[in-house]
């Protein structure tokens, strides 16, 4: 090799190791984010029994306190992907950021019950903002399929993640601190993120050119937030509630009006061709039955711990602890059980065996007389190897051949199927009336989903195999 090639050899080399820097450091900060994102929707499930005392709440504000920040969430993720995609994805997180930290703040001072149902109303519309962008930002770090992909497989595990620590500090943080320091988690992040974010690519060019939707984006966010505060809303009240009924009713006529304004729009928000594929809507449907299996299973072991076994937050948390490690372990073993097995067969692996984890807990896990041991440990350890693996798998699928101007559309709609789909699930379940039934009918449905993408996956290896 004479003198010049080597010298051009070597510049390569420079050049691809500060490539993969860039990448590895755009990943971890947007990761952080996003994992903060899902921690915020599960931060206040361990402490809220103490919310309830200190502030004197009803069964009632208290869901609704809960539910607060994934109804703007899931209300508004579509509209946030689309702003994304005509703004550029760096310019719509810095704005989703700002929001997000000024409303944890205010979370974290506010004075009564209303002041912080506003603040977790208001980050929710900052987060729907932050999860689109991040993943526009990251399509663009990520240019080529393969390493898209790859990153993909990571990517889905950080939301379980997310909800995991949010679970296992929030306790931590209320025993030694109080339940308000649990919103200091989130503040600090967003800071953090809005200092280093300059250093980010703008992601896809910004597409102004586009109309905005305004008729798709108002009717998504009425249909998804007023069906979501029906569904919540149960939990407190009859299904024959006109409370119940009129918010449902509306915002299922919401969502039909959506679909046909889709149909027939020159830009749609939502092109209805994005959610026709066979394989997105079925990993879309896995990643919504996966957050609600472990959604569902956080929140009724932890009230069902402080409540009928008299354990501490501290203790409650310490709970989940070999949930967070089993996930870690099986988040790594994920990425590369889909380079090897594909990321359909990796999806229904992990579909049956949180279902077998949910039937597990179902059987043994709301027995306040059956030892933790025995009782919550074995189906904690399946359902969180289950779920690392099916959110990997799922959200390769979810973003499979999607374009750099369609990247933030589908952070939009993976994020909604996050937390819209476990938000109509959680209702229908806990109508059963039994949280060991709703965690079988849980489990069952995973089962049915694994069989679907198996299914999937037969019927499209002959147009894959070409490839």
């Amino acid at each position: 090799m004479t003198v010049t090639g080597t010298a051009h050899h070597a510049t390569h080399q420079k050049q691809k190791q500060k490539q993969k820097q860039k990448q590895r450091y755009a990943f971890v900060l947007l990761g952080s984010v996003q994992a903060t994102l899902i921690f915020t929707f599960t931060s206040i499930s361990v402490p809220l029994p103490l919310i309830e005392r200190e502030l004197d709440l009803r069964h009632a504000d208290l869901i609704l306190l809960n539910a607060a920040y994934g109804l703007t969430f899931a209300g508004l993720l579509l509209c946030g992907g689309r702003l994304a995609d005509r703004y550029g994805g760096r310019p719509a997180l810095t704005a989703g950021l700002v929001l997000f930290g000024a409303a944890s703040a205010a979370a974290l001072i506010a004075p009564g019950p209303g002041t912080l149902l506003a603040a977790r109303f208001a980050q929710g519309t900052g987060a729907a903002l932050i999860a689109p962008a991040a993943m526009a930002v990251l399509r663009t770090v990520f240019p080529s399929a393969a390493a898209y992909g790859r990153a993909m497989a990571v990517w889905g595990g950080l939301s379980v993640l997310g909800a995991t620590a949010g679970n296992l500090l929030s306790g931590v943080i209320a025993t030694l601190l109080s339940w308000r320091g649990t919103f200091a988690v989130p503040l600090v992040v967003a800071v953090a993120a809005l200092v280093l974010a300059p250093r980010l690519p703008l992601a896809t060019a910004p597409s102004r050119g586009r109309a905005l939707d305004l008729t798709g984006a108002l009717l998504a966010t009425a249909g998804i937030t007023s069906t979501s505060y029906g569904l919540v809303v149960t939990h407190a009240l009859p299904w024959t509630s006109g409370s119940v009924l009129v918010p449902l009713l509306g915002g299922t006529a919401l969502l039909v009006a959506f679909w046909y304004v889709e149909r027939r729009a020159r830009d749609p928000l939502l092109p209805p061709r994005f959610l026709l594929d066979r394989r997105r809507g079925a990993a879309l449907g896995a990643i919504a039955l996966s957050a609600c299996g472990t959604s569902l299973t956080f929140l009724v072991f932890s009230l069902h711990l402080q409540q009928e076994r008299d354990w501490s937050p501290l203790r409650t948390s310490a709970a989940f602890v070999p949930f967070a490690v089993v996930l870690l372990a099986a988040g790594r073993a994920a990425r590369p059980l889909v380079d090897r097995y594909g990321a359909r067969t990796v999806t229904a692996a992990g579909l049956g065996t949180g279902a077998v984890g949910l039937a597990l807990l179902a059987l043994t896990g709301t027995d306040a007389h059956v030892p933790y041991g025995y009782g919550l440990l074995p189906g904690l350890v399946l359902l969180s190897a289950g779920a690392a693996a099916s959110f990997a798998g799922a959200a390769v699928l979810a973003t499979e051949g999607v374009s750099e101007q369609q990247s933030g559309l589908a952070g939009g709609v993976l994020n909604t199927a996050m937390e819209f789909g476990p938000t109509v699930l959680f209702a229908l379940l806990l109508a059963l009336g039994d949280d060991a039934a709703s965690l079988a009918a849980t489990g069952a449905a995973l089962a049915a989903v694994a069989l679907l993408n198996h299914r999937t996956r037969s019927s499209t290896t002959s147009k894959e195999s070409p490839q």
